[in-house]
């Protein structure tokens, strides 16, 4: 199963060791986002309503344990939790599974080894997480929604199943004709190739794209790629 394109919270109010994490699962083409108090994470949570959790127990504000709660009861959100905690008893670990975490992972830990954890737990709870995010883009299929940085952006039926589908290829060149294949698979009349130029102007101009390089490349004389990077 391929995980990328799944955005992550982690809430750590140790920076060393939140930066730390954040490289490794980077490393690893997930889209991360950082908390440092558990007050910052529900902020952090209602903006960019992440995939995954990496949740420390002991925080400032609001305790870890709270948050989980927050995620379980206030928001009935269903996506994987992994605790962070210097707790090291049974009773401890038994306390957090039973909060509703999917894993427990104790300090000191192996930042490749949370890495490992993390794979794990989505491959199992794969049907929990259905929305692909990258560059702060984050796209639900199911419910055609579309948000940049925590903001919704609204387009077109056609215009959505674009975006998904370059998403669900990050950085490979997809050409015209498998584009116009995507979008009207059932087409009798021809689609003439710049129905797909429209497309994608709108889209560049509904994302008002302020990152780095391009978001959406044209590659002459081949088609289109969605950057990731």
């Amino acid at each position: 199963m391929n995980n990328k394109g799944k955005s992550i919270l982690i809430v750590e109010d140790d920076e060393k060791i939140r930066k730390l994490v954040k490289v490794y699962l980077e490393n690893e083409g997930y889209e991360v986002w950082e908390a440092q108090d558990g007050e910052d994470a529900q902020n952090k949570f209602m903006r960019y309503d992440p995939c995954f959790v990496i949740l420390d127990l002991m925080l400032p504000k609001i305790s870890g344990e709270q948050v989980c709660s927050w995620i379980r009861e206030d928001l009935k959100a269903d996506i994987p939790i992994i605790m962070l905690t210097a707790k090291v008893e049974e009773k401890d670990r038994i306390k957090g599974l039973e909060m509703g975490a999917d894993d427990y992972v104790t300090k000191p830990f192996s930042p490749k080894e949370l890495v490992t954890r993390v794979e794990t737990v989505l491959r199992r709870t794969a049907q929990r997480c259905s929305k692909i995010t990258y560059r702060g883009i984050t796209l639900k299929p199911h419910r055609a929604e579309v948000h940049y940085r925590g903001q919704p952006i609204s387009l077109t039926q056609h215009e959505c199943k674009l975006l998904y589908f370059l998403m669900q290829h990050p950085n490979q060149v997809l050409s015209r004709e498998q584009l116009i294949h995507e979008l009207y698979p059932n087409q009798e009349k021809v689609v003439i190739d710049r129905t797909i130029d429209v497309h994608i102007g709108k889209l560049r101009e509904k994302l008002k794209w302020d990152g780095k390089g391009e978001l959406i490349e044209t590659i002459r004389g081949m088609g289109y790629r969605f950057v990731s990077y």
